[in-house]
């Protein structure tokens, strides 16, 4: 595996909207076993998410300011291009379950298309944690249910303070 002059480099790619249990476990065993691992928060003008790009990058930063190891970015444009600047050689991203596979193996062979420097790792969360997704996060907190678990307090909070017990907003 390539270095970079500050160590083995992981690049965590997601919208994190919202972060949840089940990104933090990724990235918790990720900083275990590369000298940094950057979570890159990805600018999509195309999706409508409930945070801006800006609170969710401030959230993670809360949840991690404790883990040197771990630093928080945003990037758009390809992953690839992003991981060459960013000096990493492995591209981390996580798997839930077998439906998963097909579209993640796909997003692997065209990073390795695009560039045989970078490798792909797929890695599971904990089991609590496979049936976890930001979408269900938002749309069980918006209809009233408790996602208390699901995602740090920071977040749940934040989730609170967003859209309002009971606001009727539509995920």
């Amino acid at each position: 595996m390539a270095t970079s002059p500050s160590g083995r480099v992981a690049v965590y790619p997601g919208t994190f909207d919202p972060l949840t249990n089940g990104h933090v476990d990724i990235i918790q065993r990720g900083a275990a076993l590369f000298d940094r691992i950057v979570v890159a928060i990805l600018i999509n003008p195309t999706k409508s998410p409930l945070f801006t790009v800006e609170e969710r990058v401030e959230m993670a930063r809360a949840v991690f300011k404790s883990q040197p190891s771990v630093e928080v970015d945003t990037f758009k444009g390809l992953l690839v291009d992003y991981a060459r600047r960013r000096q990493a050689s492995v591209i981390v991203r996580g798997l839930r379950a077998i439906s998963d596979f097909e579209g993640e193996m796909q997003m692997a062979l065209m990073n390795r298309h695009l560039s045989s420097t970078i490798e792909t790792i797929l890695m599971m969360p904990d089991e609590s944690y496979t049936y976890l997704s930001s979408r269900l996060v938002k749309e069980v907190f918006v209809l009233g249910g408790s996602v208390q678990g699901l995602v740090p307090d920071l977040v749940e909070a934040r989730l609170r303070a967003k859209t309002g017990v009971g606001s009727g907003l539509r995920v």
